[in-house]
């Protein structure tokens, strides 16, 4: 769910891609998998924030920050949770007799069903990305924000009444807990756009949130623990309607209905607005009228120009398009599949490998998520110590995706993306061998890496799909990723089969396993993109060199002599890097 820490301020300009794309025209980040562009059908116009009241934007911000914080993610708490629904003892009537009677704290039946509560809330959240981005694009934010607060209440009511229903409450109710996350979370993100110049700030602000959610299913489970458990789950789910309550009574009176330009669409406004003759003049016969339409235009377009000028600091936004440029530049793969369609892209080992590394990694990381107590008091050999460990994760998880944001966004910005891929492969390599490790200083070095891979790979995902595919297909083909490596994470019940049946609650064969996919398509990824990357290196540079002697000689001779002529152009091609190739096609 980070993927807005990177792509939001990516989104305004496109300078270049390798292959034409449509009339040129700006592209606007859109998560709608059936669209390419921006709908022209939308229900709501997008709202310049110059049109707002500061004091409302700042309101608007402070609440998403809120209730992203206390709903976004908070089924990623599961490990938290888990022991109190344990204690509870949910699904415990599915535990044969002889396991009762031999007093196992938890059942075979009990651990699958109880860990298959969490895959299809783990598997729900990416799926529903689809459906959120296609409403988001037609019917605004508000809306999904109004979804996403009644899915909340329902999985909260499930939650509550589980105990005293005919059916099995609990999976619908995780399930709807995780449905209403993405509704409120990624129709959040336009108010990066509330202020522009801050919305690096922004964004940080509510992917902490996100992360930090997962911890309000650990107070939960303080406070249950502190009151004797006389503070069951019925108490809490009700008394978390007020969340939900909160989310929709915002939506109706502070969030808007519609989101808010882009940067680039100001930029676009700024420009338009600049004309104060219009077709329609010719068909006013009164000068005085004319002259009056003309002077009104000018006053409006002066004051447009200098609100928009205040939210971005210039008026063509020079800036923020110069670091972009730079950025573009580090990573070595912008503008791969640019320009391409959807099918192509999807046929291209760029998207075949990145899925199967994506398939494998969100498998790995949900089944650790699941199973950590398990895991871990095998390794152990001690209850006691798993329970330490589980309780330090708790802390860690949500700890760990708010801390590492920053240095996140220093990696991805400032560093290749062969790099940041291969960074990827050797930190999950280090947690699949540490994973196997059966000593108690190799589970809590696990527990932090893992804390800080999870926030990285996510965005590192969604930084490569950005930077290869282009925005004008993000929301098929990075949908499609995610939404692919969702649904193989039902076989995350096959995985605990094994553990349990097969392997004798030994988690070592199925780490091992996991480490050696992840191994081996993580190094053919990584060479493969290194191996392309110096590839669109080297055409960057040939053909600036031969923009340059296409450009320059006809004018050689007549401006100081070719050779001194020919050098200056070429080293400001080169210098300029991938923004020779968007000047000539611009």
């Amino acid at each position: 769910m980070s993927l807005a820490e990177r792509l939001s301020a990516m989104e305004e300009y496109e300078s270049w891609s390798r292959d034409p794309s449509p009339a040129g025209s700006r592209r606007k980040l859109s998560f709608n998998p059936v669209g390419s562009w921006v709908p022209p059908a939308a229900h709501e116009e997008p709202v310049g924030a110059f049109e707002v009241p500061q004091p409302k934007r700042l309101l608007q911000v402070f609440f998403a920050v809120i209730y992203c914080l206390f709903a976004a993610g908070i089924v990623f708490g599961y490990a938290a949770i888990k022991p109190v629904l344990i204690k509870e003892q949910v699904y415990r009537k599915y535990c044969t007799q002889e396991e009762l009677d031999r007093g196992v704290r938890v059942c075979y039946e009990q651990e699958i069903r109880l860990n298959f509560m969490f895959t299809v809330a783990a598997v729900s959240t990416n799926v529903v990305a689809l459906p959120v981005g296609t409403i988001l694009d037609y019917y605004g934010p508000r809306v999904c924000g109004i979804i996403g607060s009644f899915f909340i209440t329902i999985g909260c009511l499930f939650f509550a009444f589980a105990w005293q229903l005919p059916i099995d409450g609990y999976i619908p109710g995780y399930l709807f807990l995780a449905l209403g996350g993405p509704f409120i979370f990624i129709s959040s993100f336009q108010l990066s756009n509330t202020f522009p110049q801050y919305s690096g700030l922004i964004l940080a602000l509510l992917t902490g949130a996100f992360d930090t959610s997962s911890a309000i299913f650990l107070f939960y489970r303080l406070i249950y623990e502190a009151s004797g458990r006389t503070f069951w789950p019925k108490k809490f789910f009700l008394a978390y309607l007020v969340v939900p309550a909160f989310i929709l009574i915002v939506q109706l009176f502070v969030m808007p209905s519609a989101s808010y330009k882009t940067v680039g669409e100001l930029v676009t406004q700024a420009e338009d607005e600049a004309l104060d003759q219009h077709e329609s003049d010719d068909d006013i016969d009164d000068s005085d009228i004319l002259r009056q339409l003309r002077e009104t235009r000018r006053v409006r377009r002066e004051s447009i120009i200098s609100e928009i000028t205040s939210l971005l600091g210039s008026k063509d936004a020079s800036e923020q398009t110069k670091k972009e440029e730079k950025k573009k530049n580090a990573s070595g793969v912008w503008g791969a599949l640019h320009g391409r369609t959807a099918l192509e892209q999807i046929k291209s080992p760029w998207f075949i490998l990145i899925t199967l590394f994506t398939v494998v990694q969100m498998t790995r990381i949900n089944y650790f998520v699941a199973t950590i107590r398990p895991q871990h008091e095998y390794l152990l050999g001690s209850y006691s110590k798993a329970v330490q460990i589980n309780n330090f994760f708790d802390i860690a998880l949500p700890l760990g995706g708010v801390i590492s944001v920053p240095f996140i966004g220093m990696i991805l910005d400032n560093t290749s993306t062969p790099f940041c891929l291969a960074l990827l492969v050797t930190i999950a390599t280090t947690i699949g061998v540490l994973g196997v490790i059966p000593q108690t200083w190799a589970a809590y070095a696990n527990v932090c890496l893992f804390v800080i891979y999870r926030p990285l790979y996510y965005t590192t995902v969604s930084d490569y799909a950005a930077k290869v595919f282009g925005f004008a297909t993000f929301g098929k083909v990075y949908g499609l990723i995610i939404c692919l490596a969702g649904l193989f994470n039902f076989c995350q019940s096959a995985l605990d089969a094994m553990t349990h049946r097969l392997f004798a609650h030994n988690p070592i064969p199925v780490n091992l396993i996991l480490l050696g996919l992840a191994f081996v398509i993580g190094i053919i990824l990584v060479g493969y993109v290194w191996r392309k990357s110096r590839s669109i290196h080297r055409e960057n540079i040939e053909d600036a060199a031969e923009s340059a002697r296409e450009v320059l000689m006809p004018g050689a001779m007549q401006n100081g002599g070719y050779g001194s002529l020919r050098a200056d152009r070429g080293r400001e091609e080169v210098g300029g890097g991938m923004r020779g190739r968007g000047d000539r096609r611009g």
